[in-house]
């Protein structure tokens, strides 16, 4: 892009896609940013002349994981994440960022940003010595020039994940050594990028090192850091022209995007890439830090909006098979890209302050995110669907991916996600709470926690009790050292209606859906904040206007019975292929606007697997009747009834459970009115 070019679409206010106003309307309610003065301890707000965010991530290790999500990074460090390097070759000691011959570019960073921030939240020993091995040879091994990493590749891209590594590392730590590597790391960069700049992914996923530099630039005021990340931005794919401009409304295919075997990606395909677009949703709020200019400020909005207009899925995420794939629900999304389109919105919603960002990231946590993995976490898929009826070897209707595409193994497909797909839960816990920049702190999204930090030099402590998100009441007791006065920011969900909140058992005013509550008062030790949310039984309309149902953030599928077959051992793992057992192709039974139902609730133990097959804590009982004109097709759920259809079969009882706990399932259903169907039950 020329810099004319650059400097048309920076300036440029308006749209050349039309974007439904029920869409505009989920990203509003956000938090402002104010002059105040900061005053939580470890927490390095943006150095001027950067913009100044509305939240501050809080340190490695300022918040730990109880209860359930406890259970859940002991779940996955006792599986691939914890045991990966074992056997894996592109993680042995081969591996060229241990100083070996083997692999020496992505994977071992890959590995390494979901690995360190789970090694710190468990304090397992075990795996920060392995961590530490890694990092240690990174900083130990700098080139005199500046450069970090194996010598025999120089791409930018890894390091770009690598300085995140680093980053982590030292908020947990404080190592001294990190900060001077960096420094130095960014001077060799700056002074090389005129003449190796940007290509390939380093060029369409620049934002990642944007995050570094700030990160940096907030610890030492370096001007030249600056520099480089205008250099950076001047250097990279324009992801907010694209969005601006927005052409990709349809699903790709490899004819169209030019893909030819054994070249690489022509730039419409790495523009309509998968995780490319995961990476890019946080580039405008970044970008933002540096130009202040209020287009880039709503760039982020308005991506997330395109993208769920024309290829939304119902676990809020959008579809890439590896690329842009429409809105069918037997299309499929890859895990690398639900791993990393939650931290961009973790990191969207620290500059921004955008509620709805939130629920989006509690959507694709909840649902997407453990629905990729077995339920002991050894094994994983490169694509999921929300109407998944088999998954199994063969062709599917992806974009471009390859057939082994959805079954549960090592590394199905292709091996990024196997290194990458380490980092949703750790980074996930700890973004649950932010510092504000009124000096405070706020709940950016809900589970069983505890944060420790100090606000005025007075250390304070913060204890959340919930079963969320399966039930919808939620306690935060406070334990200052001794009182404190601080504002606290409460998110409260868009589908939670009525909320309450209540204060010391007295009912707090003003709480509305959608957007953040603020408490400011002198807290005490012993102070307790009661939050309820309603997590009613809705329905939501979805492709072909058919019926995806949730429950509070937690979407619920029809759980297909499953038989699973053991293809081939890998290592310690090994690859399966899941196989229905029972008829799949049902729809939904509606009265009206009612969708009659039955809940079943247990309350979650603390040791409970809450995502597993026999560990999800509820259910749902709906009517439904299956549709016989709807077929399997290719290894998937052939094209979804247009609702709401006629007919239909006997009337059924259906059993719902938590997307991620069903395997097999139907996510979005047909619609069959009652008045339509027979009325004779089974």
């Amino acid at each position: 892009m020329s810099d004319r070019s650059r400097r048309s679409f920076l300036k440029s206010l308006g749209t050349a896609a039309a974007i439904s106003a029920s869409n505009m309307r989920a990203f509003s309610g956000a938090l402002t940013e104010t002059s105040a003065s900061f005053a939580v301890s470890n927490v390095f707000p943006n150095c001027p002349p950067l913009a100044k965010s509305v939240f501050y991530p809080f340190p490695l290790g300022a918040i730990r994981p109880k209860g359930w999500l406890l259970e859940q990074l002991r779940v996955q460090a006792q599986g691939l994440s914890g045991h990966l390097d074992e056997f894996w070759p592109d993680l042995s000691i081969e591996s060229g960022w241990l100083g070996g011959p083997g692999e020496s570019w992505e994977r071992g960073p890959y590995f390494l940003d979901g690995l360190v921030p789970l090694a710190h939240l468990l304090q397992d020993h075990t795996l920060l010595a392995k961590a530490n091995k890694w990092i240690d040879w990174t900083l130990q091994n700098q080139a005199s020039t500046g450069m970090i990493g194996p010598s025999k590749n120089d791409d930018w891209w890894p390091r770009m994940v690598m300085l995140k590594v680093l980053t982590q590392h030292e908020e947990a730590t404080g190592d001294p050594r990190v900060i001077p590597a960096m420094q130095r790391y960014f001077a060799y960069q700056l002074g090389e990028l005129a003449n190796r700049p940007l290509r390939d992914w380093g060029k369409y996923r620049w934002q990642d090192e944007l995050l570094s530099i700030v990160w940096h630039y907030n610890r030492t005021g370096d001007p030249d850091l600056r520099h480089l990340a205008h250099l950076l931005h001047l250097q990279g794919y324009g992801w907010r022209s694209q969005f601006d401009n927005f052409q990709y409304t349809k699903r790709a295919s490899a004819k169209e995007l030019g893909l030819q075997e054994g070249k690489p990606l022509p730039e419409i395909a790495m523009q309509t890439h998968g995780v490319n677009n995961a990476m890019a949703v946080k580039s405008s709020a970044l970008w933002w830090l540096f130009s202040n200019d209020p287009s880039d400020r709503g760039g982020v909005e308005r991506q997330l909006a395109l993208l769920d207009l024309y290829h939304g899925m119902p676990t809020g995420m959008f579809s890439a098979d590896e690329h842009y794939a429409g809105k069918n629900p037997s299309q499929g999304v890859e895990l690398c890209a639900v791993v990393e389109n939650m931290f961009s919105l973790e990191c969207a919603i620290a500059v921004l302050g955008t509620p709805a960002m939130g629920d989006q990231l509690e959507r694709i946590a909840f649902n997407a995110l453990p629905g990729a993995f077995t339920d002991d976490m050894w094994a994983h898929q490169y694509d999921q669907q929300p109407n998944q009826i088999e998954c199994t070897e063969g062709q599917r209707p992806w974009t471009t991916n390859g057939p082994e595409s959805n079954l549960f193994g090592l590394e199905p497909n292709f091996g990024c996600c196997t290194a990458n797909m380490h980092q949703g839960w750790p980074k996930f816990t700890s973004h649950l709470w932010m510092a504000t920049a009124q000096g405070g702190i706020a709940a950016i999204a809900y589970a069983p926690s505890e944060l420790r930090t100090q606000i005025a030099s007075v250390p304070v402590r913060v204890e959340e009790e919930t079963a969320y998100p399966f039930e919808g009441e939620i306690r935060l007791t406070f334990r200052p050292a001794h009182p404190v006065r601080f504002p606290l920011a409460l998110r409260i969900p868009r589908w939670a209606e009525p909320p309450a909140a209540y204060l010391n058992g007295k009912a707090i005013k003003n709480v509305r859906a959608g957007e953040f509550t603020t408490v400011t008062r002198e807290w005490k030790p012993g102070d307790q904040v009661q939050l309820t949310f309603p997590m009613k039984v809705r329905t939501e309309r979805s492709y072909n206007n058919s019926l995806v149902v949730r429950r509070g953030p937690i979407l619920f599928s029809l759980d297909v019975e499953t038989e699973w077959k053991k293809l081939r051992t890998r290592g310690m793992t090994a690859d399966w292929e899941a196989r229905p057992t029972s008829a799949w192709n049902y729809g939904l039974l509606t009265n009206g606007s009612e969708l009659p139902h039955t809940e079943k609730v247990r309350v979650a133990n603390a040791g409970d697997s809450v995502f597993s097959h026999k560990g999800a804590p509820v259910s749902l009982e709906l009517r439904g009747a299956k549709i016989p004109e709807w077929k399997a097709a290719d290894g998937v759920a052939g094209e979804l009834p247009q609702s709401p259809v006629s007919g239909g079969g006997l009337e059924t009882a259906l059993t719902l459970v938590p997307y991620a706990a069903a395997k097999l399932r139907v996510t979005a259903f047909p619609e069959i009115e009652r008045s339509r169907s027979t009325t004779k039950k089974s």
